[in-house]
């Protein structure tokens, strides 16, 4: 799985620093994966665990890519601790 766009979150998967980016309000991550399956299943998991936080993601997939915008709707649609725990948890997904 290929993951890009640098940020304020460390990530380090396969001697590849991963990071999440700070844009507009929102943590920022795109993942791109080898099929649409594999990107369909990754989005499963964080599926499960985003309801387990009741803490939703905003999201698009196009085949096999993946992107992620995290923010906060009731603090007012910004990052708070609540985002940067969610995105810990899709980085150990």
């Amino acid at each position: 799985m290929k993951r890009s766009k640098p940020g304020s979150t460390l990530f380090s998967n396969l001697n590849t620093i991963i990071m999440w980016e700070e844009i507009n309000n929102s943590l920022y991550k795109k993942f791109e994966f080898k099929s649409f399956s594999e990107a369909f299943g990754f989005m499963s998991r964080i599926a499960l665990a985003a309801e387990k936080m009741d803490h939703h993601p905003r999201w698009t997939n196009e085949y096999n890519k993946v992107e992620i915008w995290l923010s906060t709707h009731d603090a007012g649609d910004v990052v708070t601790e609540k985002d940067h725990q969610l995105a810990k948890k899709i980085d150990q997904l």
